[in-house]
């Protein structure tokens, strides 16, 4: 796990690069590799790569990067982990690759030397890597299937630029500070900046399975190489025995967990009170892990509730015999951290405390890499989103679809509003947008509504940014080629919309602050392969089953009837009492009762 970063003054006329530029870039992101710092810069200064090493596999300096092949012709800057590096380095031995360390860095030379862009296909894990290849005289950039890492790029016309967070590339000197309408528009309608949108202009992100080639004549449009929903189309096509499921679950568990625990250094968990977390530890020790340091989060405001995920967490701990902290996070500390907070989070986000502090923790416990339960519920259909938008889908499909009605019912509701007390602002939107799942989506996730947008944005900013996102078509895109289930189609949104845009975005962030690696083994693109045709089918709650059932050792009932709380914090009644929110924002609207916390903290994190 690395912060990388580079330079590609690819028209003739472009300057050559510039080292102050390449460093000042690279060491914007020392706390994503404290261990090692390197640069390499072409002969012709044409081609600059920088590294900060966070050493998680071969630990010697053999690993360091920016790693040159043998030959002298390829040369790789990388952040990630590639878990079946083993496999494919003997693979590579026998068509007669000579290895010169024992990192997955180097496998990534010798399968482009061997297979070129094609490579990407052979490849397990989280990833986004650089390739300068001299042969051809070409940057290739890629990116893992789910964007789990995370890869910006700059291209003024002359000259790319690619780093690992977005604020590196402006801390470089060279990139516009032009501000993107479509990345705010798209902040106060979701919580988050959607894909590929920055919030500036120029930078713009690699997507989730793709790369991009640059050449000569400057970067190709990135090439898709991989589709969530493709997986599910195809699942879709399956008739698996349902009575195997359970074990073949269970076995495509333990692979993925297995994989996600290849390292030289020791592999901690977050664990909350939760299936998710909960089965991945029990999974950790049945795939041999016998000394598992696990961490917790608690609150004393949550003391004796059901919120209160430390005597659960605690019982599940002693079950599978981890070593187990629970770290009490206090009001005191969180207004002491939140500036760090604010100037750490690459692009604006609604949520990532939570994991800001669990990272922390981990971090002081001495661990360089945590396994994480993300991903599970979009997985194993664990989100009432699985249940609510087919049922509304179908109801409101003839009113949505008639001309004007879904307008003027809008217009309705948001005349009648304030008189009709703490009625929700999206009830205006039902008809217009839930007819269909782009739009039921974009309504049952959506933050504020398009109506709203003016309270927060000038409307010229608001007009070119919906202009620019294309909100429900940007919502469709993510659901192409489109599944004919409503588990297929609701679990392809939340994986390329929520869970990209939020919560693997803000867990890299949040644990690269604390130089900590967090491995996410529910979120494999070979793990979806192998269960999607088993959950594409499954009743609304059914699936999340076979992960509880799946460690051989079997979770405490009180996990697995446990009420879903989700990874909550006292941050809105903090925010509240210390008067923060008043400060960000003194709007009638955001602090009406129907308008969660959430909303005020988006103003919030907007103004800092």
């Amino acid at each position: 796990m690395c912060g990388i970063n580079g330079i590609h003054a690819y028209h003739y006329a472009a300057s050559p690069v510039d080292r102050h530029e390449l460093v000042r870039t690279r060491d914007h992101m020392a706390k994503r590799g404290p261990d090692g710092e390197g640069e390499w810069i072409s002969d012709d200064a044409r081609v600059g790569f920088g590294h900060r090493r966070l050493s998680i596999i071969d630990l010697s300096d053999a690993g360091a990067q920016p790693m040159v092949s043998a030959n002298g012709k390829l040369v790789v800057t990388f952040n990630g982990e590639i878990y079946n590096y083993r496999e494919l380095r003997k693979a590579l031995e026998a068509k007669g690759s000579i290895f010169r360390t024992h990192s997955d860095t180097e496998v990534l030379l010798h399968l482009y030397a061997q297979k070129g862009a094609a490579m990407v296909h052979d490849l397990r894990g989280m990833f986004a890597f650089a390739i300068w290849d001299a042969d051809r005289e070409r940057l290739f950039l890629a990116r893992d299937p789910y964007g789990i890492k995370p890869l910006y790029y700059a291209d003024d016309g002359w000259t790319l630029r690619f780093a690992s967070q977005a604020k590196a590339l402006v801390a470089g000197g060279k990139v516009s500070g032009d501000f993107e309408p479509a990345a705010w528009v798209g902040f106060y309608l979701w919580g988050n900046v959607p894909e590929p949108f920055t919030t500036l202009r120029e930078i713009r992100a690699v997507p989730a399975g793709a790369y991009v080639v640059v050449e000569r004549t400057g970067p190709r449009p990135p090439v898709r190489y991989y589709s969530i929903a493709s997986v599910y189309c195809d699942a879709e096509k399956q008739s698996p025995s349902l009575g195997e499921s359970q074990t073949a679950v269970r076995d495509a568990l333990l692979d993925s967990v297995r994989h996600h625990l290849v390292s030289d250094v020791p592999v901690g968990a977050f664990l909350s009170a939760g299936i998710d977390s909960g089965s991945l530890v029990g999974l950790m020790r049945d795939a041999g892990q016998n000394d598992i340091q696990t961490v917790t989060l608690s609150f004393d405001e949550f003391h004796g509730r059901a919120d209160d995920e430390g005597p659960l967490a605690a019982e599940v701990a002693k079950v599978y015999g981890a070593r187990h902290t629970n770290r009490v996070v206090t009001e005191a500390e969180f207004h002491a951290d939140l500036p760090k907070i604010l100037d750490v989070m690459d692009q604006p986000s609604i949520d990532g405390i939570n994991t800001w502090f669990v990272a922390k923790a981990a971090h002081e416990l001495g661990l360089k890499v945590a396994v994480s339960g993300l991903g599970g519920d979009e997985l194993f259909g664990g989100y009432v989103t699985f249940r609510d938008i087919p049922r509304w889908v179908p109801w409101l499909a003839a009113p949505s679809r008639t001309p004007l009605i879904g307008e003027a019912f809008r217009r309705a509701v948001c005349a009648l509003a304030p008189f009709l007390g703490g009625l929700n602002p999206k009830a205006a939107g039902l008809l217009k947008y839930g007819g269909d799942y782009p739009g039921a989506y974009f309504l049952r996730r959506g933050l504020f509504m398009p109506w709203e947008l003016d309270e927060f944005l000038d409307p010229d900013t608001v007009a070119e940014g919906l202009r620019r996102l294309r909100a429900l078509h940007h919502v469709a895109e993510m659901m192409t080629p489109c599944p004919s289930t409503g588990f297929g189609k609701v679990a392809s949104l939340e994986s390329a919309l929520y869970m990209r845009n939020q919560l693997l975005r803000d867990t890299d962030w949040a644990g690269m602050a604390h130089s900590l690696e967090v491995r996410v083994p529910l979120v494999d693109s070979r793990l979806l392969e192998r269960v999607a045709k088993y959950t594409v089918r499954s009743p609304f709650g059914s699936a999340k089953q076979w992960l509880a059932s799946a460690p051989t050792r079997e979770l405490p009932r009180t996990v697995t009837t446990r009420v879903k709380t989700g990874f909550g914090t006292p941050v809105p009644a903090w925010l509240q009492r210390s008067g923060a929110v008043d400060r960000w924002r003194r709007q009638p609207s955001l602090s009406a009762p129907h308008c969660p916390w959430a909303r005020r903290w988006a103003y919030g994190v907007a103004s800092a």
